[in-house]
């Protein structure tokens, strides 16, 4: 090759690299850009999870909690208003929380969930039987509460579940 040949070659490399030098550089930051987009968007959805979660487990674990102490005041004789107000209250929010639940978790964590409702469901039914004056036939608080007591390994099971889904190790 000839040193005009040369030139001319390095001369048009050099005004290409100019040329597709910003090109490559824009297209390394749109990636980076995107890459980080997308961390963030997981860490997003992890933190909701864990926020799902957390809610979750507490008004389940208070609702539970709550269930027990109004089978202790029925079986006393102290249950009042504002005792069915607060467990009213309690009820709610633990819907709410299990309904906001619903929209960002997996199902095996809804799956658990349903299992510990069907304990508390038949708890809260019971406590307003009795409350009531309408238990069913061998009702009574102490055979509610024995009941109840099958909601702890269950809340155990779906807490266990919902540390793992978000990498909590023992």
């Amino acid at each position: 090759m000839t040193a005009a040949v040369t030139a001319m070659i390095t001369a048009v490399v050099g005004v290409l690299g100019t040329l597709f030098a910003p090109v490559l550089s824009q297209r390394l930051t749109d990636r980076r850009r995107a890459e980080e987009a997308a961390v963030a968007a997981q860490e997003r959805r992890l933190a909701e999870r864990r926020e799902a979660y957390t809610a979750m487990n507490r008004s389940s674990r208070q609702f539970h909690t709550l269930l027990k102490d109004a089978l202790h005041r029925l079986r006393d004789g102290v249950f009042g208003e504002p005792d069915r107000d607060h467990l009213e209250e309690v009820r709610r929010e633990y819907r709410d929380r299990y309904a906001e639940a619903q929209m960002i978790v997996p199902e095996r964590i809804l799956e658990a969930s349903r299992s510990v409702n069907e304990v508390l469901a038949g708890g809260d039914a019971a406590v307003k039987r009795l409350d009531r004056g309408l238990a069913r036939e061998g009702e009574n608080p102490d055979t509610a509460l024995l009941a109840l007591k099958e909601a702890e390994p269950r809340l155990s099971a779906m807490r266990r579940l919902m540390r793992e889904d978000l990498g909590v190790a023992d």
